[in-house]
């Protein structure tokens, strides 16, 4: 069951994905294609992620793992499993993959371990592990020596926030930005389609549908209200989709969405790289963003319809206005030095997990940001974050809550 109606309440199940060979396979002429600036030491990655899980269990939230939701899912049917793999194929932009499709297939069913079949296929397959017919002689001849993969990694799944988001009661399964990212989905629409913990899971959005979402953009403010970034991965018609979606599906509570419109750039790729909340009343911004920032208000209109208007006054105004709060706090990551601020916002100081009200997850590089923090009376478990944040994304970015407590 999912339930999560805000950014705040105590968090009880978290999905994760531990780091595994997908980061061993990257190699420097593939870093801008899938989407890092570096190569994250894998053995450190994974010491910083299982840091970050153990201090989510020690919190009270029981940790599922994407791998291992996944293999349950395909242990459901052999059916299932062989779908699953022709899908995965199917959906690969490597032409390798479709090129010798039928031997790949047979290497895939040959796993007798479903689990190693999963975290194979998040790993990348090389070209020379399967066997290559020679009815493509020339193709043949030239893959191994131009193409090092036949199925390629998947280094960004352990940002388990991105490929679908949880919405009170239901998910939306998302059209990532990035081709080399849409591959992520599969395993989300195959969880809630078969696994018999989320069968009747409301879906929201699609991952088929034409416009660009992903979620880190989308923040759950109270089981009504909805914040989601107009950014470089998130675009205009995909929340007036998900907004129709939700307005006028009745498992929804949804009544209302802020659309914040933040610059159109890999620092700021998504809502939650810039803007976080750690308490009630407080958020954690970086500050340059409050510039340029427009805010549209999406309310439901008649014949199924939308009405959206601009609001033309500060973030903090409309947020005491829809929280019916007065003591909103923004508060600045990197404080008022602007250096510290720019550098901290790159390391994903504004990227923090609030685990229940007054208590978030940060990375612990971010000096500056964390004591601000404890100076607003915020508890901050800090975890190390030295290879992690290579792959530019904090703890928000490396969680999916599957159920929070309603506060």
């Amino acid at each position: 069951m999912i339930n999560v109606t805000s950014e705040t309440g105590t968090l009880k199940k978290v999905l994760l994905h531990r780091p595994g060979l997908e980061l061993e396979q990257l190699t420097p002429e593939a870093l801008e294609s899938l989407l890092f600036d570096d190569i994250p030491f894998l053995k450190v990655a994974k010491q910083e992620h299982d840091t970050f899980s153990k201090i989510l269990k020690e919190n009270g939230v029981e940790v599922l793992y994407l791998s291992k939701l996944m293999a349950e899912t395909l242990e459901i049917d052999d059916k299932i499993k062989r779908k699953f793999i022709n899908d995965f194929i199917e959906e690969s932009f490597n032409t390798i993959a479709h090129t010798y499709k039928k031997e790949l297939t047979s290497y895939l069913l040959d796993f007798e371990d479903v689990h190693e079949l999963v975290l194979t296929l998040m790993g990348g397959i090389k070209a020379n592990q399967i066997e290559k017919k020679e009815r493509n002689p020339l193709a043949s001849l030239l893959v191994d020596s131009r193409t090092v993969f036949a199925l390629d990694p998947i280094p960004n799944l352990y940002f388990t926030r991105d490929s679908f988001a949880t919405i009170g009661n239901g998910v939306a399964i998302n059209h990532m930005y990035s081709r080399t990212r849409r591959r992520e989905t599969i395993f989300g629409r195959y969880i809630f389609k078969y696994h018999k913990d989320y069968l009747n899971t409301p879906i929201y959005y699609t991952s088929d549908l034409p416009h660009k979402i992903e979620g880190g953009d989308i923040l759950n403010i109270n089981e009504k209200l909805l914040l989601i970034g107009l950014s470089q991965r998130t675009s205009p018609e995909a929340i007036e989709t998900l907004a129709k979606n939700l307005f006028n599906n009745p498992t929804s509570k949804i009544e209302k969405i802020i659309a914040l419109d933040i610059p159109s750039i890999r620092a700021y790729m998504h809502l939650d790289t810039v803007f976080t909340q750690v308490d009630k009343n407080k958020f954690v911004i970086h500050p340059n963003i409050l510039k340029s920032l427009r805010l549209f208000i999406i309310e439901p209109s008649n014949n199924r319809n939308l009405k959206v208007s601009e609001y033309n006054h500060s973030l903090k105004k409309l947020l005491s206005r829809e929280l019916e709060r007065d003591d909103i706090k923004l508060i600045s990551c990197g404080g008022n030095d602007y250096i510290a601020s720019a550098r901290e916002q790159w390391n994903d100081g504004s990227n923090t997990l609030c685990i229940k009200e007054g208590t978030a997850i940060v990375y612990d590089r971010n000096t500056v940001t964390n004591k601000i923090l404890h100076d607003y009376g915020i508890k901050t478990l800090e975890i190390p974050s030295s290879e992690l944040s290579r792959g530019r994304g904090g703890p928000r970015c490396m969680s999916m809550p599957l159920f929070r407590e309603n506060n």
